[in-house]
């Protein structure tokens, strides 16, 4: 019989290697001082190409953080935290946990712009790196009345604030907004209305559940409240997705449908003119995804403002934009 390693065998042999946790143990400083660091390996340790990597950290690290509405209330959400930072090609890595002690130590915080400054700027100290990047991913309730009776009910949308530290020491501030809506297609409802008037045929346009992702960047010493960003797209799209409706609600957005008739075109035009011409906002992107219910595949557009050093309409991501 072969003798296990870590586990005693059947012919009663023990096993080569002990195995056990001490509960009693103390950490002490001596102990912590003799513990091996990675950081301070020889370059010999680091494998591959010497090369420097723009983006090494942590993703989806999630924790309950304060944001504050428009109105001054403070919500505590669950939050999805990616950060990075870059690392010199001489260095095998970072300590990832200082990335997430970062967070800890302003953890009673309102979320802000200023804030997320200061966790960016806590990480060029622990980690001593040139340039860092920071988003927190949540879902916002914002609740929205009905169109014509007197429900109202939560919706939800999903919101990510970035924060990025510039290696020239410039900070930069985005907010990455999600905004469902329906998009009823005109070309189907002109052909509708041929089939009525011409052969008294009954016919449904076809219309589709639509999301829209827009990113922008506020301008210096401005803010933009995600309550603002929603109010924006629905100036543009007008035919948001409805919460809680009776019959009453479901009519009034059937007319609100017909009034509002898009293409994938038209919704990325229709939103570039509403946040083009808000000055808080220095640059955007957006894509616009319609899941046609005609086609089996997407309808899909991307446009940006066109800002040198800024956002580009490279956006290929649309199964993201699922809903």
């Amino acid at each position: 019989m072969k003798p296990m390693y870590l586990h005693n065998s059947s012919c009663g042999e023990p096993a080569k290697i002990q195995r056990g946790y001490d509960r009693k143990f103390r950490s002490t400083q001596a102990h912590k001082a003799s513990l091996p660091d990675m950081m301070r390996a020889a370059t010999d340790a680091i494998q591959g190409a010497n090369v420097a990597i723009q983006q090494v950290g942590i993703h989806n690290f999630r924790l309950p953080l304060k944001i504050r509405t428009k109105a001054g209330k403070i919500l505590t959400l669950e939050a999805s935290v990616t950060g990075t930072v870059s690392l010199e090609a001489e260095l095998k890595g970072i300590n990832m946990s200082r990335i997430m002690r970062s967070f800890y130590d302003h953890r009673g915080e309102v979320v802000t712009g200023e804030w997320m400054g200061k966790i960016l700027k806590a990480y060029l100290r622990k980690v001593q790196t040139k340039d860092a990047r920071l988003k927190v991913k949540f879902s916002y309730p914002l609740m929205q009345p009905s169109l014509r009776s007197d429900l109202a009910g939560w919706q939800y949308y999903d919101v990510a604030f970035e924060g990025v530290m510039t290696a020239d020491g410039r900070y930069r501030r985005f907010i990455h907004f999600d905004f469902v809506y329906s998009s009823a297609c005109p070309c189907s409802a002109e052909l509708a209305e041929h089939a009525r008037d011409t052969r008294g045929a009954y016919s449904v346009p076809h219309s589709q559940r639509s999301k829209a992702r827009i990113s922008i960047e506020e301008a210096e010493g401005k803010k933009i409240w995600i309550e603002d960003v929603q109010a924006l797209c629905l100036a543009a799209l007008q035919t948001e997705t409805q919460v809680m409706v009776k019959r009453e609600d479901e009519q009034a957005f059937a007319e609100l449908n017909g009034a509002h008739l898009k293409f994938v075109e038209d919704a990325a035009r229709l939103l570039y003119r509403e946040l083009d011409a808000d000055r808080r906002i220095v640059d955007f992107r957006i894509a616009c995804s319609h899941l046609e219910s005609l086609h089996s595949h997407d309808a899909v557009s991307v446009v940006c403002k066109g800002v040198k050093g800024g956002f580009v309409a490279d956006f290929m991501d649309f199964g993201l934009l699922a809903c």
